[in-house]
């Protein structure tokens, strides 16, 4: 009966909810000689959508620039959906909100990368 009540973690699934480029001045900028000025944010948020099942969605919103015009907009959402059980409530936020987006960040990296 103890084993039962022990909390458990597990990766279920790790898929890309969503992406998006937009390459404004192409494909003159293709041409161009510049080094650009990189903005990256990166946020993430949790939801609950089953009996111990949790979706995890970090989103990396990448933007080159060079002065004012945009070269590069790539946004790209990474998801997971993750297993969480007889985890104490004042664990699972941090499980949600620091162990999963860790988990994601290297496939979120790739798909920006293959993006772009």
């Amino acid at each position: 009966m103890a084993d039962a009540e022990q909390p458990s973690f597990q990766i279920e699934k790790i898929y890309v909810k969503d992406v998006s480029l937009e390459i404004p001045g192409a494909p003159q900028v293709f041409l161009e000689a510049q080094q650009p000025q990189l903005e990256i944010q990166v946020r993430n948020e949790s939801s609950r959508f089953g009996e111990g099942l949790f979706e995890v969605t970090i989103t990396v919103t990448v933007t080159a620039k060079a002065g004012e015009k945009t070269l590069f907009l790539a946004e790209a959402s990474q998801a997971g959906i993750f297993s969480v059980r007889h985890v104490p409530p004042q664990d699972l936020e941090p499980l949600l909100a620091v162990a999963c987006p860790t988990i994601l960040y290297p496939y979120a990296r790739e798909t920006v990368s293959d993006l772009v």
